[in-house]
């Protein structure tokens, strides 16, 4: 498989396991973490897909497979995944250095797509904060200040000079950080306590399968989708442009 983009990790994986799976099915909350817990960590593309391969092939020899029953999540594929990137990780380690690779001279996103994803997200962060303004107008100034923020990066995309779009990452990354502590400590007591009780639930039979530092992000990165689901923000990072 040619090498794919860094930003089109998420609909990589997701395409391949509807692949695997026979059907499309909709994207789970725990999906999207579980994902996003692996592209944070760094697990190759590559080992992600040995993985799904792996769990697909245990899965058709076991008693839930002959009883008709199909994989339905990613969790049943983390376990196969991570062996599947620690192999790579061995691998790699006895192996002499890598030639750098050719700069490609096309850039990963035009300007025009860029510059749209950030009018787009522009627009749907002002429409929250004015749905909220009246009950929650701190929150609502958090979710101003960060649309200005967006619209600071037009510069940027304007500029003939070339983009980093490493940089640009981190920037959007800071500002879901920052918006996100924000939603998290004003959103109800109730809605965030509901949410835990979803999470714990749907992780239990995985916590003993995984690391502490594992489930620590996972947990975060689905509180994270939960509560700007709750106030339809759009996600900022370049990893949700597809």
């Amino acid at each position: 498989m040619a090498e794919l983009n860094y930003f089109n990790y998420f609909t990589e994986i997701e395409e391949y396991f509807w692949q695997k799976r026979g059907a499309h099915l909709l994207v789970s909350p725990i999906d999207w973490a579980i994902v996003e817990t692996w592209q944070k960590a760094g697990v190759p593309l590559s080992a992600v897909l040995k993985g799904i391969d792996r769990a697909f092939e245990s899965h058709a020899r076991s008693r839930r497979a002959a009883g008709g029953r199909q994989l339905k999540s990613l969790s049943y594929c983390v376990d196969a995944v991570l062996e599947a990137a620690e192999e790579e990780k061995e691998t790699a380690a006895g192996t002499g250095p890598v030639a750098g690779k050719a700069k490609k001279e096309e850039e990963t996103f035009s300007r025009d797509v860029l510059r749209a994803f950030f009018n787009r997200n522009a627009e749907r962060i002002s429409a929250a904060a004015t749905a909220i303004r009246a009950a929650q107008s701190e929150l609502a100034s958090r979710m101003d200040e960060t649309r200005a923020r967006l619209a600071e990066f037009s510069p940027l995309v304007d500029s003939p000079a070339a983009l980093d779009l490493e940089d640009l990452e981190r920037r959007l990354t800071v500002m879901e950080e920052k918006l996100t502590a924000a939603l998290t400590s004003n959103a109800p007591e109730d809605f965030l306590l509901d949410v835990r009780r979803d999470m714990d639930k749907q992780l239990a039979p995985y916590r003993r399968k995984m690391n502490s530092a594992q489930l620590s992000q996972l947990e975060r990165q689905y509180m994270q989708k939960r509560l700007w689901e709750r106030y339809n923000l759009p996600r900022l990072s370049l990893f949700y442009l597809t």
